[in-house]
């Protein structure tokens, strides 16, 4: 049996499979600003999340052995990008990643999350992937489970403990959000500081929106439980069409940190939260 990977993409479960890729069933989003940015394409139907999917593996390698790394800022605020500068700045000490082909990965290089994260879609299950695996070991990754590819967000912050890091920045995917409540039973049980970066929203269920509550810095994506329930408890936002909201205090410093250091211009002002502008979001 050949490699598997099953991801998300605009709501889509997508299961590639060797050179085949089969959408399980239909996108949860119809418009997204994002992917008419990246990919031109103002609605978007099954054959486009194929189409999205067959790019990706053809001109970045997704899920092959060809897979590209690169550090280069690719979303404005993107989870990745944001972690990378994190880091960078000392503000975190490692961070407990995804990627397809490898599974849960851990690292202390931010070039090595932004070179993982870039391009990533919500990554449900993989398998190995010997050139991916090898590329990131080569650049001083510890993966969880190299002959699984096994994604556990929560084993992995234990081992980045058990590998002497104390200021973990952890990504949680938004369907797994079972995570988010055992990890902060981590850092209640180990002395450790751990940021949680919940992104993949988009199938979010009420029946997550107590997990999801728990994060430190949640993507919107297309989650109506995110933008209208979540998001009014929120102290701080960034973006306004795929909003983030922070929902601690802490992760302030992470966002203001990736404000600095980004050449782009910005403007700053007082407001209720969610800020949203009709028409602009994902729907």
């Amino acid at each position: 049996m050949g490699c598997e990977h099953t991801i998300m993409c605009c709501g889509s479960l997508v299961r590639i499979s060797g050179s085949e890729i089969e959408v399980l069933d239909e996108p949860k989003t119809r418009r997204c600003p994002l992917v008419r940015a990246l990919y031109g394409y103002e609605e978007i139907d099954r054959e486009v999340v194929k189409e999205i999917v067959k790019r990706k593996i053809n001109t970045k390698g997704f899920t092959t052995g060809r897979r590209e790394f690169s550090s280069e800022v690719r979303v404005l605020f993107g989870a990745s990008e944001m972690i990378m500068m994190a880091l960078q700045e000392g503000l975190f000490d490692s961070a407990v990643i995804v990627s397809e082909g490898a599974g849960t990965v851990i690292t202390d290089s931010g070039e090595l999350v932004q070179m993982i994260g870039a391009f990533l879609n919500g990554i449900v299950s993989t398998s190995p992937v010997k050139e991916i695996i090898e590329k990131i070991k080569e650049r001083g990754g510890i993966i969880l489970d190299e002959k699984s590819a096994l994604i556990d967000q929560v084993e992995g912050v234990r081992t980045a403990f058990q590998n002497g890091f104390k200021k973990i920045a952890v990504t949680v995917a938004g369907f797994r959000s079972q995570e988010i409540e055992k990890i902060r039973e981590i850092e209640k049980e180990l002395p450790c500081d751990i940021t949680i970066f919940t992104v993949c929203t988009t199938r979010a269920a009420e029946r997550d929106e107590e997990n999801l509550m728990l994060s430190d810095l949640i993507w919107s994506c297309n989650s109506k439980i995110v933008r209208e329930r979540i998001a009014k408890r929120s102290i701080f936002q960034v973006g306004v069409s795929i909003p983030v909201f922070a929902l601690t205090e802490k992760v302030k410093r992470v966002i203001l940190n990736y404000l600095m250091r980004s050449p782009e211009k910005f403007v700053a002002f007082r407001t209720d939260l969610p800020y949203l502008v009709r028409g602009r979001s994902p729907e």
